[in-house]
């Protein structure tokens, strides 16, 4: 039998761990920090170039779409990575098992960077006057090409590498929630570097950032593989035993195959043309689906899921939150595209005569969560001991008002900008501090709260609806900088009120939530 080894003393049983540990964890953990750490490397570092380079001009190196066009690829980009997730983590599962799906995940997205860094290499290899005639064809295909390996490739990994670090940690473990925050803070350190690393790289040449943005999803697999003995007896694929096993595995496999197949067809038709494609359309209607879908399901389960009383009204609670979390989602996942946007074209970024990259601003949201996580972690545990803590509905109506509020500092920003003068970088980065502190009134408050609230049977689909209000948020997100931008005279001037709109929109939802929070409380039962 194995020992467990532990290096502290005096623990429960259930704080010690089978295998070697590090600073009291197991040591899987810092391989899956890594991990995680690299692969959000290469999605910020890439999401922090992705609209800017599909704005700038073709004869400046970028793609030239137009800021409607622009905005809502980038929406459906970011609204794929997070609807993948669902099948991603039932294929995990059912095929591949959580280790071999993180590692054929990362493997898919390291691709898919490159692939969008192709052209670089094209025109450095080519005669330079032959290949910039060719180079604009190649360049959409396979910058299209390369965000759907991403999408695909992360929706394998990330939902699969969260589950295994919930794996190492036996159930009633003390040590699981502090396990969480470090591996959540690989996710932040990941976040802060790259949009600067990478926008710096894209200076030189955009396909540069998203090269860099792929190899760091390569160290991220170099290690995950050198280290892989850490793993060993945690999210291993369920063995197939019996013939009937055997046969369903097989026949998922032919599944997959075919509509691998399908999907392939399409992307082959769409790339030469053969089908018109209208992304403006194509996401205005996945829009309506998503939501569509998300509540009829939760309709079906509160009517004919054979829940009792206090269940159907837990899941009506769900999909109250479905709605102000898709809502405070669609604001705050601007930070990538409209705002982005606003640092690239108004804002000043001129310091001791050096430009900053507009990249660089991306690093902000994840610098204040660094700083002020612990602030807020300690700020519920001091209030929660003195029965003050306000409860989640609170928290949720408190994380909207300060999206609001961020937007009303970005308006008047919008109002310099509109009379044609650059905006001082600090108008961004105070939005960009309530916005953080409003992810951190919400984000973790409603990961918990659907945990909670999930009857027992449908505990992993009620997470898939509150991922599903994520996507749907970051799909709004990209249709709204296609309208709040300012890329045109008109646009220009009609951008503060765009602003305004947002502004009332969240501080309204926040004020309605306010008004409704005791009323979600009763319908919560015994939930705090």
């Amino acid at each position: 039998m194995e020992k467990f080894n532990d290096n502290t003393s005096g623990h429960d049983q259930i704080d010690l761990f089978p295998g070697p540990t590090m600073f009291g964890h197991p040591k899987g953990l810092m391989t899956l920090f890594f991990t995680e750490m690299w692969e959000r490397f290469s999605y910020y570092g890439m999401r922090a170039l992705l609209i800017l380079f599909m704005t700038t001009a073709i004869i400046e190196g970028g793609l030239g779409f137009d800021d409607k066009t622009s905005g809502a690829i980038y929406g459906l980009y970011t609204m794929g990575v997070y609807l993948l997730a669902l099948p991603g983590g039932w294929f995990a599962d059912r095929l591949f098992g959580l280790k071999k799906s993180v590692w054929y995940g990362g493997i898919i997205i390291a691709l898919g960077h490159f692939t969008m860094a192709l052209p670089g290499l094209f025109l450095l290899l080519g005669d330079s006057s032959e290949a910039k005639e060719s180079l604009s064809s190649l360049d959409t295909n396979s910058f299209f090409l390369g965000l759907i390996l991403i999408t695909v490739g992360t929706g394998l990994l990330k939902p699969n590498i969260s589950s295994i670090v919930g794996q190492l940690y036996p159930a009633g473990s003390s040590k699981r929630d502090a396990g969480f925050s470090i591996f959540y803070m690989g996710i932040n350190i990941g976040a802060l570097i790259a949009p600067i690393a990478c926008s710096t790289m894209a200076i030189y040449d955009w396909h540069l950032g998203f090269g860099l943005a792929g190899l760091g999803m390569v160290f991220g697999l170099i290690q995950y593989k050198v280290s892989a003995k850490n793993l060993i007896g945690y999210g291993e694929a369920i063995p197939v035993l019996t013939d009937k096993e055997k046969r369903d595995r097989e026949r998922l496999v032919r599944i997959l195959f075919g509509i691998g197949s399908v999907v392939l067809l399409i992307l082959t038709a769409l790339f030469l043309d053969f089908i018109p494609m209208n992304v403006s359309a194509i996401a205005s209607a996945s829009g309506t689906i998503i939501a569509i879908v998300a509540f009829v399901y939760l309709g079906y389960v509160i009517l004919f899921g054979g829940l009792n009383a206090d269940d159907r009204k837990k899941v009506g609670v769900i999909a109250i939150l479905f709605l102000f979390s898709a809502l405070f989602w669609s604001g705050f996942e601007q930070a990538g595209s409209t705002l982005n946007l606003f640092a690239e074209r108004f804002t000043d970024r001129t310091i001791l005569g050096w430009e900053i990259p507009a990249g660089y601003f991306q690093s902000i949201n994840s610098m204040f969560i660094i700083i002020f996580a612990p602030f807020f972690g300690a700020l519920w545990v001091w209030l929660g001991r003195r029965h003050l803590e306000p409860s989640s509905p609170l928290k949720f109506a408190m994380g909207l008002l300060l999206l609001g509020m961020g937007f009303l500092v970005m308006y008047f920003a919008a109002k310099i900008a509109a009379s044609g003068e650059l905006a001082a970088p600090t108008w961004l980065i105070f939005t960009y501090m309530l916005h953080t502190f409003g992810e951190l009134s919400l984000s973790p408050v409603g990961l918990s709260l659907v945990t909670k609230l999930a009857p027992p049977k449908y505990g992993g689909q009620m997470m898939g609806i509150w991922f599903l209000s994520v996507s749907l948020g970051n799909l709004f997100a990209g249709l709204i900088a296609g309208e709040a931008s300012g890329g045109t005279e008109e646009a220009l001037a009609e951008m503060p009120g765009q602003y305004i709109i947002i502004v009332m929109t969240a501080l309204g939802a926040g004020m309605l939530l306010l008004l409704l929070s005791k009323p979600i409380r009763r319908l919560m039962g015994n939930v705090h």
